[in-house]
C-alpha cells in the first residue's frame, strides 16, 4: 500500500474505527509545540507507510507514527534522551484500549518507537522501526527541517546566528545558542545514516536543499559560506 498525500492518509484513518479513534486521542494529547504537532505525525505516518517494505503493516506503520511523540520532552532536558522510552510507555496501553492490536502488534509498534529516537541512538530491530526512525528523520531535512529547526531554537532562546561569525570560523560552534550552528552540527550529516534506501534517497534530495539555502542565507549576510564546512565535504 503507498499513502502520498495527507488527504489519503487521513481516509485511509477514517475508514477504520479503530485507527479513528487513536488519531482522535493523540490530538487531544498534543502540547504546542509547532514542531511536534499533528502535522509532524501525519507527515511522519505517510513516510513510514511509503518505506515501510512488504513485511509492514499499514495500520501500524500508521499508530507508530501517530503515537512516537505523544510526551514531548523538550531538547534542551536532560531527559531528552529518555523521550522515545516514555513515548512507548504511553503508546502501549493506549494501543491495547484500541482493541484491534494484539499483544505482538503493540510491542512491534512500541519498540519502534522506542528505537526512533535520533538522541537515543538506537538501531532499529525490525522493519516497522526502519521505516519509523526514516520518517521521522527526513523531517529533520529539507524546507520543513528548516522551518522546525529555526522553531525549535526560538522555543530554547537560541539566537538565529552568531552576528560576527555565523559560520564558526573563529569561535567553537554552539547549536544550543546559535540555530545555524545546528546544520553543520547535525542535520547535514544525518542523510548516510537513514535505514532504507528509499529513505536515504529522498534525505539527500532534502539535504542539498537546505545546502541551498545556507549558501543563500551567506549571500543575504555578505559573508559567503566558507569552502570545506561540515556536510559539504565531496
Amino acid at each position: 500500500m503507498a499513502l502520498q498525500t495527507r488527504a489519503e492518509l487521513l481516509a485511509f484513518i477514517q475508514r477504520r474505527p479503530h485507527m479513528a479513534r487513536l488519531y482522535a486521542e493523540v490530538s487531544r494529547l498534543l502540547g504546542d509545540d509547532p514542531g511536534h504537532d499533528l502535522g509532524h505525525l501525519e507527515r511522519v505516518a505517510v513516510w513510514a507507510v511509503r518505506l515501510g517494505d512488504s513485511s509492514v503493516d499499514p495500520c501500524e506503520a500508521v499508530a507508530a507514527a501517530l503515537l512516537h511523540d505523544t510526551v514531548n520532552v523538550p531538547k534542551d532536558s536532560p531527559e531528552r534522551a529518555k523521550a522515545s522510552e516514555l513515548c512507548a510507555a504511553a503508546a502501549r496501553p493506549i494501543l491495547a484500549g484500541l482493541g484491534a492490536f494484539d499483544e505482538d502488534a503493540i510491542e512491534r509498534i512500541a519498540q519502534a518507537i522506542v528505537d526512533h529516537s535520533f538522541s537515543r541512538g538506537a538501531v532499529p530491530s525490525s522493519p516497522l522501526g526502519d521505516a519509523l526512525q526514516d520518517a521521522d528523520r527526513l523531517e529533520a531535512l529539507g524546507a520543513i527541517g528548516v522551518a522546525r529547526t529555526f522553531s525549535t531554537g526560538a522555543r530554547m532562546g537560541a539566537s538565529y546566528f552568531h552576528g560576527a561569525d555565523p559560520w564558526a570560523q573563529r569561535r567553537d560552534r554552539d547549536d544550543r545558542a546559535f540555530t545555524v550552528d545546528h546544520f553543520f552540527a547535525k542535520l547535514l550529516r544525518i542523510a548516510p545514516t537513514l535505514r532504507t534506501a528509499a529513505g536515504r534517497a529522498e534525505a539527500g534530495r532534502r539535504a542539498e536543499w537546505m545546502k541551498t539555502f545556507l549558501i543563500q542565507l551567506g549571500q543575504e549576510l555578505g559573508t559567503p559560506l566558507p569552502n570545506g564546512m561540515p556536510g559539504f565535504e565531496r
